[in-house]
């Protein structure tokens, strides 16, 4: 069964692939307030204090703003049974 993750999430970052000299092509996108999102746990990359890398369509990666802090994060994805350690 899928487990997914309910966030607030903010600005973020979009990134969309390399360019012809290997730099990143990075959309940035800001918001004034943080908003639900309900995220698929088999999505998400990584975790930091500040972001929260998950894979988006077409290949792409997103770098989402969190509220919260990452001790939250890894409490209740432990508490799912999805984080080792």
């Amino acid at each position: 069964m899928e487990k997914f993750i309910r966030l607030k999430v903010g600005s973020h970052q979009i990134l969309h692939g390399f360019d012809k000299d290997n730099r990143e092509i990075v959309e940035t996108v800001t918001v004034q307030e943080y908003t639900d999102k309900i995220v698929a746990v088999n999505r998400i990359k990584s975790v930091s204090e500040k972001y929260i890398l998950t894979d988006y369509a077409d290949g792409r990666y997103v770098y989402w703003e969190y509220e919260g802090s990452l001790d939250d994060i890894a409490k209740r994805l432990a508490d799912a049974g999805v984080l080792i350690g």
